[in-house]
């Protein structure tokens, strides 16, 4: 997750609440992206880029199967006319 996802979502937390004086609105802020790290640490996720990566490796591997499933059945079909 990007900086820019955590303080998106603190301040629209901190639009809700009811005013904060600023020296405690910091501080709430600062906890309040600490929890929210914490909670997606924990869930394990994987990143954007991490993704796409591995859907591009699946489409190969994809593709390389199909080449050798009809590359498998051609075979079958030679042996099958001796």
């Amino acid at each position: 997750m990007n900086k820019h996802f955590f303080d998106n979502v603190t301040g629209k937390i901190s639009a809700i609440l009811p005013p904060i004086p600023s020296g405690l609105k910091n501080e709430f802020e600062q906890s309040v992206q600490s929890i929210l790290h914490n909670a997606f640490d924990k869930m394990d996720l994987v990143t954007r880029e991490d993704f796409e990566i591995q859907a591009a490796v699946l489409q190969k591997t994809r593709i390389k199967l199909e080449q050798l499933e009809k590359k498998l059945t051609e075979f079958e079909e030679k042996l099958d006319v001796k």
